[in-house]
């Protein structure tokens, strides 16, 4: 596995990818633990594109994301983050619309979960999606970073979070 950690204007984030595609992007206070080996290698080259990319978008200069990905998890939390990518950016869904999306209306809490699981945030867009009521709900990066990100697509603000990183 290899890993790059560059600064963004919601802190570091770090990129880490394998063989087959980008696995990971971390926040320097991510809510889960990506599983770092021994064998983590920090390589920019590697990195590169999935680095150049986020940056970019940061920069308001790219909107999508053109990179092979290699999120890996259950078959479910799989088709949840494969729907994610379908969230336009600028645009919100609710934990249902995403359900209702999959074909699984009745799957909010699972879909909710797993969104929460997410290992590639940002450019599987898991912050775009809101509660039913429009507010903003857990977000693995914290509910500012969350806010930031909505802000900064030109999502009006949806709740009260304070801006600290």
């Amino acid at each position: 596995m290899w890993f790059d950690e560059f600064k963004t204007p919601i802190g570091s984030l770090q990129v880490a990818c394998d063989d087959t595609g980008l696995r990971f992007v971390m926040f320097e206070n991510n809510k889960y633990d990506a599983p770092h080996g021994e064998n983590w290698r920090r390589d920019t080259v590697a990195t590169k594109e999935a680095r150049e990319q986020l940056l970019q978008y940061f920069a308001g200069e790219r909107q999508t994301f053109d990179l092979v990905l290699n999120a890996v998890g259950t078959e479910f939390q799989v088709q949840t983050w494969n729907t994610l990518a379908k969230i336009p950016f600028g645009e919100t869904w609710s934990y249902g619309q995403l359900a209702n999306k999959m074909g699984s209306p009745k799957a909010v809490r699972a879909v909710g979960a797993a969104n929460g699981r997410n290992p590639i945030p940002i450019i599987l867009p898991c912050h775009r999606v809101i509660g039913s009521d429009g507010t903003l709900t857990g977000f693995g990066g914290g509910l500012p970073i969350k806010q930031w990100l909505l802000e900064h697509e030109g999502v009006k603000s949806v709740a009260q979070a304070s801006l600290r990183f």
